[in-house]
């Protein structure tokens, strides 16, 4: 009787084990696909040098806007200089509906023009959907990507020293 009971329950592990071998056997590694975004004047543009350069994304809700300022105001003072990284910002439209798509691109072709810096917009969860993020809204989303289309960083809202640490991380092991 206990070798019956043994053998049910192995059975049992077993069999409760075979899902998770077919997802252990795949790449667990995210990938995106190109898509196209707007530019700061609504025009349609492929996601820019996506399978050419590596980049980093910086996907923010204009509603929250000030997450993570430490981090940014860091990142402005110091910034990645690498060949091989290509950064740029995109503003999700989708979640911030108090305020008017026209104000905001107004905005971000003002602080194009300021700073030189490249910005786009999103204003239909393109990017979100597309490359599966999940809920963004309200979140301050940072994405690198490398050149084989693979997500090596994705950290949404506040960032942990922690997440700090694992970007800083991850972007020096792609510069």
């Amino acid at each position: 009787m206990k070798k019956f009971l043994l053998y049910v329950l192995i059975s049992w592990g077993l069999i409760a084990l075979f899902p998770l071998w077919g997802y252990a056997q795949k790449n667990t590694t995210p990938t995106v696909k190109p898509i196209n975004i707007r530019d700061a004047s609504d025009n349609p543009i492929p996601i820019p040098q996506l399978g050419k350069k590596h980049l980093l994304i910086f996907y923010v809700d204009p509603d929250h806007a000030n997450q993570n300022t430490a981090f940014t105001d860091h990142l402005e003072k110091n910034h990645i200089l690498s060949d091989n990284i290509h950064s740029f910002g995109i503003v999700n439209l989708k979640d911030a509906p108090m305020l008017p798509n026209s104000i905001v691109r107004a905005m971000v072709r003002k602080k194009i023009k300021q700073t030189g810096a490249d910005i786009y917009t999103d204003p239909d969860h393109l990017l979100r959907d597309g490359w599966n993020l999940g809920d963004v809204n309200n979140q301050f989303t940072l994405i690198f990507v490398t050149k084989d289309l693979e997500i090596k960083f994705l950290s949404k809202g506040e960032l942990s020293q922690q997440q700090i640490d694992e970007f800083y991380r991850v972007i020096d092991e792609y510069k």
